[in-house]
């Protein structure tokens, strides 16, 4: 088994197509475990409508592929289009960060994802999540790549949400 995370957003309907991306991980994966949620302010998008993010993480032993394609099918099953345009809101956006150690483009999916050490509303959950985990390529420590990333330019907030009839974000 191969420990996976996973990115999660949505700015369409928020609540309830994060529950749905929630429970699918759950009926799907073992060891599903999420960070907090958090509000962010909606990056290169025009639609000013703001985003919930989260991080997943799970052990799998699908390959590469057939993780892209799970994700793929759970924002498809939520609406998403597939040729919607790249900076559109969405229902829900899955994107693969890590699989493993595996680094490269790998059956069609670049690991681990560049987003990690580009944008606030993936690193801190990751690093929540993950504090002590090491970033594949660069070999730090999640915690120790957010406490060295400049988000001044992208505000986010932990807000309260519940799953499965426990609180799993809150701000602290």
């Amino acid at each position: 088994m191969t420990h996976v995370t996973v990115s999660i957003g949505s700015n369409i309907d928020r609540e309830r197509h994060v529950l749905a991306c929630l429970d699918a991980l759950a009926d799907t994966f073992e060891d599903v475990r999420v960070s907090r949620i958090f509000e962010s302010e909606p990056v290169g998008f025009e639609d000013g409508r703001n985003f919930y993010n989260l991080v997943a993480a799970f052990h799998s032993s699908l390959s590469v592929g057939e993780l892209q394609a799970w994700c793929k099918q759970v924002e498809a099953d939520n609406g998403r289009l597939p040729d919607s345009p790249k900076f559109s809101p969405r229902t829900l956006d899955i994107d693969l960060l890590t699989v493993g150690d595996r680094c490269g483009h790998i059956e069609g999916v670049d690991l681990p994802r560049d987003e990690i050490l580009k944008h606030a509303f993936v690193l801190l959950p990751l690093a929540e999540l993950l504090p002590q985990t090491p970033h594949p390529e660069t070999g730090h420590p999640y915690a120790e790549l957010w406490a060295r990333f400049t988000s001044a330019d992208q505000p986010l907030w932990p807000v309260t949400f519940t799953w499965r009839g426990r609180t799993i974000s809150h701000p602290d």
